[in-house]
C-alpha cells in the first residue's frame, strides 16, 4: 500500500493539485485515479489519501470502501468515510 503511494508520488500530487486550486477531495481522487490507470491489479489493494487545505476544507478518496479518518471539529469527534473508486469488490475492505 505504501509502495503505491510512494511510487506514484501520490502525496506530492495531492499537494501540488491543491496548490494549483483544486479542492482537497478532487486532488485525492486524481491521485487514486492515477494508481487505477497504472495497475490493473490494484483491485487487490487499498490506498487512500486525506487532504486539508489552508482554509480548513477537507477531503479524502480511496480505492476501496472502508477508508476513513477521524475529525475533531467544534468540540466533537467524528469518523468520516471517504468516497471510493471500487464498491467493496474485496470482502476484507467492505464496511
Amino acid at each position: 500500500r505504501i509502495r503505491e503511494c510512494i511510487l506514484d508520488s501520490g502525496q506530492f500530487l495531492v499537494v501540488e493539485l491543491m496548490r494549483n486550486g483544486r479542492p482537497p477531495m478532487e486532488a485525492c481522487k486524481e491521485a487514486v485515479m492515477r494508481i487505477v490507470k497504472k495497475d490493473p491489479e490494484n483491485v487487490k489493494r487499498q490506498v487512500g489519501f486525506i487532504a486539508v487545505d489552508k482554509s480548513g476544507n477537507k477531503g479524502a478518496y480511496s480505492l476501496q470502501q472502508g477508508f476513513n479518518y477521524a475529525l475533531f471539529q467544534a468540540g466533537q469527534n467524528q469518523l468520516v468515510d471517504s468516497e471510493s473508486y471500487y464498491l467493496s469488490l474485496i470482502p476484507e475492505y467492505a464496511n
